[in-house]
């Protein structure tokens, strides 16, 4: 009595450790592994197996095995209530076969097996799989190896159940750290069919799907069009779908997830791939809209799950955001090009505008032009006339602002200037360099065009009279290099178009040979160097008297020089124009 009580107690204690070794083991894995080697220390046998049911096909497969044939641990399934496996788990009781030969049941995984001993393993209720022995020795195992295998096995469900729930809790942070992961890849690919071929190969490190297609929903027609589809590695083409129609089109037009456990009881199904059984549809959701579908098929019948569902919800929803930006990006970058198209032929037709020579029969005079605009088109404008025989028409002006706008106020206004002063044959009175801005003033006020105004120099060359008359509107104040002496002429005036009635000064000078009168815009005056100074006056005086003996054209050209030397790499605050005239006989 004493020696069985003794025997029982030892029995007790080591199911007791090896209970507690098993509740340690959190890794699916390595559990597996440590099952025999805990058995070992119960009873003896030459073969193990570890079986888990998957419940979707009512199966049995080995999880784990020590002694077993490779291929047949690989490829041996049992249905519930097949072989000795399939029979104790059916059943839910262990089953103790000490000779399988005399067993109908039996089914020979181990050659030279010739006892078996089945225990289910159970957990709350249900049975998830079994442990299986063998043994070469007939009559090995014992009704004590059966109820010490039992209990054990009530620790082995209990330990399998908390891996697999570990691991899948584990695998779940680290789908959601992926997910994360696809998302700023996401954000940081704006091309359209880059962004949806990237879409489906990032989806598979969440589910590795067998058939993938994204369709995204045509606003204009109301249909879903496929643009990607992948099957196995190839792509595939699917007919437009209209919004409600097939599963996809019933996900897109309802906003809600489809699973389709068996599509061939599905009326929605439309047949696309051969084999497809099963099909999970997600709706790419924008807040309230939808602009698009995932779609998933599967060979299999019930390949997808709830935690499927969840995850393609969540890189749906980050999918959604990505295209609809990859979107607004292609549709900016198309009006981009289209501007730029339009400004590379305003910019031709802006400098179509400005003179390039002298007008005709112009013999004593020497006159050069050069603008640069501070964008892609400016605001400056220069013109040179000759309204009569002997008469030469110089106007130089700056639009307020930059860019398109003042580029076409510019052009309105010399189209002004121009008719003003070809006019001036008619009524040489009334239309005096003063007479040219006060009615230019008059219509551009009378235009309402409030946002914007001209600042104007109009200076009247007559080379018969040996005279020059000039108003001003409010440009920089011309230099006039005159007998050695350089000197602005100070001309105030109203800008042309701020109010109305504005009337203009005039100043006339005498001409002499080798004079220079040299026109600026604010562009040159207040050219900014890195410090925030301004090139000024001082500096344009210096320049135009070091140069003013040679031609105009390298008067205006030592301007630009000495403001680019001044400015450097300080990107041009506004538009410049330098026109200078020299009288040479």
């Amino acid at each position: 009595m004493t020696t069985h009580t003794t025997s029982t107690n030892e029995q007790l204690t080591t199911l007791f450790a090896l209970g507690r070794e098993v509740a340690s083991v959190l890794d699916l894995d390595e559990l597996l592994q440590k099952i025999p080697q805990l058995i070992a220390r119960l009873t003896k046998f030459h073969a193990f197996a570890v079986y888990l049911l998957d419940p979707k096909r009512d199966e049995l497969a080995i999880a784990y095995a020590v002694g077993y044939p490779e291929e047949v641990v690989r490829t041996l399934r049992f249905k519930v209530g097949e072989g000795l496996v399939g029979a104790a788990v059916a059943g839910g009781q262990p089953l103790l076969v000490n000779d399988v030969h005399t067993d109908p049941r039996y089914v020979e995984a181990v050659p030279g097996s010739k006892a078996e001993l089945v225990v289910p393993l159970r957990r709350k209720g249900r049975v998830i799989g079994a442990l299986n022995l063998l043994s070469d020795t007939p009559g090995q195992f014992t009704e004590q190896d059966e109820a010490m295998l039992r209990q054990f096995a009530a620790h082995v469900a209990v330990a399998i159940e908390n891996a697999k729930l570990f691991e899948h809790e584990r695998e779940y942070a680290s789908t959601l750290e992926t997910l994360a992961e696809i998302g700023r890849e996401f954000g940081a690919i704006l091309q359209l069919d880059e962004l949806l071929t990237r879409i489906a190969n990032l989806t598979r490190r969440v589910i590795d799907y067998r058939t993938f297609g994204i369709l995204l929903l045509n606003g204009e027609t109301g249909e879903l069009e496929m643009k990607v589809a992948v099957r196995y590695g190839d792509k595939v083409t699917l007919p437009r779908v209209k919004l409600g129609v097939g599963l996809v089109g019933y996900a897109a037009l309802h906003k809600e997830p489809v699973v389709v456990p068996d599509v061939s009881i599905d009326p929605r199904y439309i047949k696309v791939v051969d084999d497809a059984k099963s099909e999970l549809a997600i709706p790419l959701l924008l807040k309230d809209r939808c602009i698009g579908v995932f779609d998933l098929e599967s060979p299999e019948l019930d390949a997808f799950t709830k935690t499927h569902v969840e995850i393609l919800t969540l890189l749906a929803s980050q999918a959604a955001v990505a295209i609809e930006n990859a979107r607004l990006y292609e549709t900016i970058r198309a009006n981009e090009i289209r501007l730029e198209k339009e400004i590379r032929f305003a910019q031709r037709v802006q400098t179509a505008l400005l003179p390039t020579d002298l007008p005709k029969r112009m013999k004593s005079v020497d006159i050069a032009a050069r603008f640069a605009p501070a964008r892609e088109l400016g605001g400056d404008l220069y013109d040179f006339l000759a309204p009569e025989a002997n008469s030469l028409a110089v106007a130089v002006g700056d639009v307020s602002g930059k860019g398109v706008p003042a580029a076409l106020y510019s052009a309105f206004a010399g189209e002004l200037i121009r008719s003003r002063t070809f006019r001036r044959r008619y009524a040489p009175d009334r239309f005096s360099p003063a007479g040219v801005l006060a009615s230019t003033n008059t219509i551009l006020h009378e235009r309402q065009l409030e946002e914007y105004y001209c600042t104007l120099c109009y200076a009247l060359f007559d080379f018969k009279r040996r005279v020059v008359t000039l108003a001003n509107s409010g440009l920089p104040y011309p230099i006039r290099c005159s007998a050695g002496t350089v000197s602005p002429i100070v001309l105030p005036g109203v800008p042309l178009g701020s109010f109305s009635g504005s009337m203009y000064e005039e100043v006339s000078f005498e001409l002499s040979t080798g004079d220079v009168f040299v026109f600026c815009t604010d562009g040159v005056f207040e050219a900014n160097d890195a410090l925030g100074r301004e090139f000024g006056e001082e500096r344009l005086l210096e320049v135009v008297n070091a140069t003013y003996r040679q031609s105009a054209r390298e008067v205006v050209d030592a301007i630009f020089a000495a403001v680019e030397e001044f400015r450097r790499d300080t990107p041009p605050n506004d538009d410049m124009t330098a026109v200078a005239v020299k009288i040479t006989g």
